[in-house]
């Protein structure tokens, strides 16, 4: 058994603990109170004590992208729109080894390790490199197999028993830390028909799906209006594909890909019919506002989200486009970007936030019954985040502290289901 007390321990899914303690045996959260309660109950154990230090449930980064973590600073040169950034993208990832993504991959899960993300929802064309990373790593995930890109009806047959292959072979691999989804990428580019038979599938199966949604201007006008610069690509290629003239949410909802009750990646620009259909239908949504940002997609509607009773979750996405994997400082930037929106009626609180950052990424991951919060019975997947830096101080609210004060890099150690994965 190990115990751990600091100043501060933070269940999240009740107060903060004042001068508290954190007990686990064989990977599993025992007991969780203050520290003269846990050293009374388990009397002889000795305690760890971590001093002016925050313990938390590990944070889940529910939107990333590991194998392209070597693209870092290679595209931030792009100078038109996220059109260009994609087909840059695409010309990069052409001459990178399966060597060089699997080390990029690693590189990343370690760079999340080391500020406290304990568990990714990572999005990759190769999943085998995400599994690979995380495996590597010792983190917990959920890895989604991308589609390839593949927008035409005429090969949906095809294209589906290409993906399910790659499924079925990442699934013998499964773990009980690495779990395996789908990702049909976005309504852009994947076909009608494919979308609704990777949802029969993903149902009949009861297999996590994630799919970027309702992101960018031109998405929103190819599926409301079939123009844009994806349409430009479809007539340029000899692809066939016909516009649903709805917005991407009600497309989805339309060939039956709610009813998977889907991660949805993005969300910014949605109407209020969009958000009641994701939440009628218990679907989650990955919100990425830094990447949202660095493209000049928009702010999506946080505080619509939550206050509709949308289950959220907080991801970096790729750092090809946010350059950092720093959940700390996504959920600062979400929290400032929410309260900064012109039809803001309320202040986002930094409970909310580090709530978003932990348990609400676990739910939308559908993890929430094993990790997300520091409860008897879950696992011990734990972020010490130390509260020594001059920034830090002097201490008020410990959840407005870490969210406004603190970094990724104020971590000090990372531990998934009992093991340290990172420590200074």
């Amino acid at each position: 058994m190990k115990i751990l007390a600091a100043d501060h321990v933070l269940p999240i899914s009740s107060p903060p603990i004042h001068d508290g303690a954190v007990a686990f045996d064989e990977g599993k959260i025992v007991a969780v109170g203050t520290r003269y309660e846990i050293a009374r109950q388990f009397d002889g154990i000795d305690v760890e004590d971590l001093g002016n230090a925050a313990i938390l449930p590990g944070f889940v980064n529910c939107h990333s992208h590991l194998e392209i973590t070597g693209m870092r600073n290679q595209l931030d040169d792009v100078e038109h729109d996220f059109a260009s950034w994609l087909l840059k993208l695409n010309s990069i990832r052409a001459d990178l080894s399966d060597g060089e993504l699997l080390a990029a991959a690693i590189n990343g899960a370690r760079e999340g390790a080391a500020a406290g993300v304990t568990c990714f929802g990572d999005i990759g064309r190769r999943g085998d490199i995400g599994v690979a990373a995380l495996k590597e790593v010792g983190l917990r995930g959920v890895v989604y197999q991308e589609t390839e890109f593949s927008p035409d009806n005429r090969t949906s047959n095809e294209d589906f028993l290409a993906l399910a292959t790659k499924f079925e072979t990442l699934k013998a691999d499964e773990t009980e830390l690495v779990k395996i989804g789908l990702s049909p990428h976005s309504p852009y580019t994947v076909s009608s028909q494919l979308f609704e038979l990777i949802a029969q599938y993903a149902i009949i199966n009861r297999v996590p799906l994630s799919i970027h949604a309702a992101e960018s201007l031109n998405e929103i006008k190819l599926l409301a209006h079939g123009t844009g610069f994806f349409s430009e690509v479809y007539e340029k290629f000899d692809l066939e594909w016909h516009s649903p003239h709805s917005s991407p949410i009600e497309y989805l909802d339309r060939l039956g890909v709610l009813s998977a009750r889907p991660l949805l990646g993005h969300c910014v620009h949605l109407s209020d019919d969009d958000i009641s259909r994701i939440e009628s239908s218990g679907s989650s949504i990955a919100h990425c506002p830094k990447s949202n940002a660095k493209f000049g997609h928009g702010a999506a509607p946080l505080e619509r989200f939550l206050d509709s009773g949308i289950t959220v979750g907080i991801g970096s996405d790729s750092v090809a486009s946010n350059n950092l994997c720093d959940i700390i400082e996504e959920a600062r930037f979400a929290t400032l970007t929410a309260r900064n929106r012109s039809d803001a009626n309320r202040f986002i609180q930094a409970s909310e936030m580090l709530r978003i950052a932990t348990l609400g990424g676990a739910e939308s991951l559908g993890l929430d019954a094993k990790i997300g919060s520091l409860e008897a019975g879950k696992q011990a997947d734990l972020a010490v985040i130390s509260l020594n830096h001059s920034a830090m101080q002097p201490l008020g609210d410990i959840e407005a502290t870490i969210i406004f004060s603190g970094s990724g890099r104020d971590v000090v150690r990372t531990i998934v289901e009992g093991n340290v994965v990172y420590s200074t």
